[in-house]
């Protein structure tokens, strides 16, 4: 992606702004709805080089997950699942971006349960505002399905008329506000 695909979003460093972002997730559920939850803290940054180079980086506290069921969440804190006392963190560092007709993927490395995998974010630009006396603010909505057991979270929960109580299919969508630096 060059500069000139997104004449807006110029070179510099832009802070995610976690106040006007979310990132969330969902999962199947009973082989028949899905949970939906999110993580209330995280950080990054989207540093833009001269050449219009974009690269992404990004912490996740899987501690701070929210699927607004106290229980729920801490057994998915536990060691069946993220194991947050040992693996506190989840990183996005972004590989490259692509065009994507008038979007982008971000290819990236994703660690979860210090498992690390290469991970495609499909990424649509939604531009740039001159923001509120503070620099400019850029938008972004991407998305990415994961399966969990590629990280390691292989509980097994089995239904006694077939299937699982969570699915293994996660999909992450992420919306994202972040403003330059100054």
């Amino acid at each position: 992606m060059s500069i000139n695909a997104t004449p807006l979003l110029t070179a510099g460093t832009w802070n995610i702004d976690p106040a006007h972002s979310t990132v969330g997730f969902s999962v199947r559920h009973l082989m028949v709805s899905k949970v939906r939850g999110n993580f209330g803290n995280f950080s990054g940054v989207i540093t833009v080089a001269e050449d219009g180079t974009p690269s992404v980086t990004a912490d996740i506290d899987v501690t701070s997950i929210s699927t607004h069921n106290e229980q729920r969440d801490a057994h998915v804190r536990s060691a069946d699942f993220f194991d947050a006392e040992k693996f506190p963190k989840a990183t996005f560092v972004s590989t490259s971006v692509d065009a994507d007709g008038d979007d982008y993927v971000v290819h990236g490395d994703f660690t979860l349960k210090g498992v690390t995998k290469p991970v495609d974010l499909k990424l649509e630009f939604n531009g740039v505002n001159p923001g509120m006396g503070n620099g400019p603010v850029a938008g972004f909505e991407a998305g990415t399905v994961i399966n969990r057991k590629d990280f390691g979270i292989d509980i097994e929960m089995p239904l006694e008329t077939g299937g699982t109580v969570v699915g293994d299919k996660i999909t992450i969508t992420l919306e994202i506000e972040a403003g330059l630096a100054q």
